[in-house]
């Protein structure tokens, strides 16, 4: 005959055939709001009590005997709360009968209004000898509790237990587990050495990791820049007209880059030389008067002046004309911007045009924080991870780091930092990433409160 058959009179006749039942029920429970009910309500069948309750350590009154949910705010609730608590402390692991004598004066007072008079604290049984019991059960009766009755309540709440631990269990990552597991591994039982106590293992624990020795790092913006490109800047004040070459094209030296407008300086150029011609003239005529009149002889000196005059005005444009071809002083890659935006826009001289950059003579460029400038080695490991090649590092040595802070175009000040790269690399300039670069070793609690003791010195002043 299966336990689904027992008649009620069969379970209150036969309390052993009811405590079978109720542990294969407690077994097949799906939830543990299903175990919960079963507890405060079907415990009936092994002892007869007015009223129930489960309550848990972590939680709180989970269920109430006669209703589907308890109302949390509740007084009586609230009473339950400090009374459970209460019979944890001083009960401990042991099943107690109770009654409004076993408690403080203050919660004794209000026991005749909420319960009967004879009650019954059955803890929970724990996972381990080690642990305390992570709640109970308070029934609650009209007639003192018998021997015989307080031993079936023992052995189906140590089956109840097991069934809830086994529910617990079935969900490993929920928060309220996580709760209970790190209360258990804080919790100090009294019976223990202090050299064993988990409260002290785990402080000692905390400690030894937090002074392993680690690499202080800082990560910063960076970038790949050319390491010693030629700067090409504007050589006279002038019109942009044409470029020769496209941005990043590869170029040699010597070859054409980009030219003025020269078609002032041509005619500037041409009313030089036409000036010229005249007054090479006019010396001429001169020179033929002055054979037979002294005045003309007298202007000689002033012609030839003004003839010298008209040459270094044309031989001076002529330079400005040669030097509005602009070429390239080294073999390299052509950097600049888009030419629509330069050709026709007046410069001024010694506006940088553009930049001419030796393939693979590439380094890192980067701005540190002024939060993050750590003190650092010479030749300071720099590692560069690249936005476009995440997967890839770029491995650099620290080169300099600048001495002062300068603003940014996002208005925040930072230092200028340069790490050349051994042997070179085949990535393009300009590509962006972030850069760490490796300080001294220090301990894993300065590396973790660093920043946070940083803003609580500026936040107070201390």
């Amino acid at each position: 005959m299966g336990s689904d058959d027992l008649s009620e009179a069969d379970r209150s006749s036969q309390p052993l055939l009811a405590l079978i039942d109720l542990n294969q029920r407690a077994r097949r429970a799906l939830s543990g709001d299903e175990l919960a009910f079963l507890a405060v309500n079907d415990s009936r069948a092994l002892a007869v009590y007015r009223q129930a309750a489960l309550w848990l350590a972590e939680g709180g009154v989970r269920a109430l005997s006669g209703i589907l949910q308890p109302e949390l705010n509740a007084p009586y609730v609230h009473w339950l709360e400090r009374v459970c608590r209460q019979l944890q402390t001083q009960a401990g692991i042991d099943i107690t009968p109770i009654s409004a004598a076993s408690l403080p004066e203050s919660q004794a007072a209000e026991w005749s209004e909420w319960l009967p008079p004879y009650g019954l604290w059955v803890p929970l049984t724990p996972k381990s000898r080690q642990e305390l019991p992570s709640g109970g059960l308070l029934f609650a009766a009209d007639a003192p509790w018998s021997q015989a009755q307080m031993a079936l309540l023992r052995e189906w709440i140590d089956s109840w237990s097991y069934a809830w631990h086994a529910q617990a269990a079935s969900h490993p990552w929920s928060w309220h587990r996580l709760a209970q597991a790190a209360a258990q591994c804080w919790s100090t039982p009294a019976q223990l050495p202090w050299w064993r106590r988990p409260r002290l293992r785990v402080i000692g624990a905390l400690l030894v990791v937090l002074l392993l020795p680690v690499r202080l790092t800082v990560l910063a913006p960076g970038e790949l820049v050319p390491a010693n490109p030629a700067i090409i800047r504007a050589p006279l004040d002038g019109v942009i007209g044409q470029f020769h070459v496209a941005p990043n094209e590869t170029v040699k030296a010597g070859q054409l880059l980009f030219g003025f407008d020269e078609a002032s300086l041509a005619a500037r150029r041409d009313v030089s030389a036409q000036a010229l011609l005249t007054a090479e003239a006019e010396y001429r005529q001169s020179a033929h008067q002055a054979v037979t009149e002294t005045k003309s002889k007298a202007q000689l000196a002033q012609l030839l002046g003004k003839i010298e005059e008209r040459k270094a005005e044309a031989g001076y444009l002529g330079e400005q004309l040669e030097r509005a071809r602009v070429n390239s002083p080294i073999d390299g890659i052509a950097l600049f911007d888009d030419p629509a935006e330069w050709i026709g826009r007046p410069v001024q001289t010694g506006e940088r045009v553009m930049r001419v950059a030796a393939q693979n003579d590439v380094e890192i460029e980067a701005w540190v924080a002024v939060g993050d400038a750590i003190t650092l080695d010479d030749d300071a490991t720099v590692t560069l991870y690249l936005s476009a090649n995440p997967l890839a590092s770029l491995t650099a040595r620290l080169r300099y780091l600048s001495h002062d802070a300068v603003p940014r175009p996002n208005g925040l000040y930072a230092y200028r930092l340069r790490a050349s790269i051994p042997g070179g690399t085949d990535q393009r300039v300009g590509l962006k990433g972030t850069i760490k670069v490796q300080g001294h070793w220090v301990a894993l609690g300065y590396w973790v409160l660093r920043r946070p003791m940083a803003a609580v010195r500026q936040a107070l002043g201390i």
